[in-house]
């Protein structure tokens, strides 16, 4: 099961982002988990100044920018 984190504190690009994600991840069929992190200090502890950001399994993959459920698909 993969592990998608929205790093973001909760504004309308963080939504966006983490809708995207989850199309891509149905669209792919994939198990996954959703996770929103909106604690700064928790967004901090992943290294990331500019939200929102996308991590994959802990993993940043973007940040700053919302990318489309098509970009999600390629880091899925």
């Amino acid at each position: 099961m993969k592990k998608i984190q929205i790093l973001g504190t909760g504004c309308p690009k963080c939504k966006k982002l983490a809708e995207n994600a989850e199309a891509a991840a149905k669209e792919l069929g994939i198990e996954y988990e959703l996770v929103k992190v909106t604690d700064i200090n928790e967004i901090m502890k992943f290294g990331v100044m500019m939200t929102p950001a996308l991590a994959v399994d802990d993993e940043v993959k973007s940040a700053g920018k919302v990318l489309s459920a098509d970009d999600i698909k390629e880091l899925l």
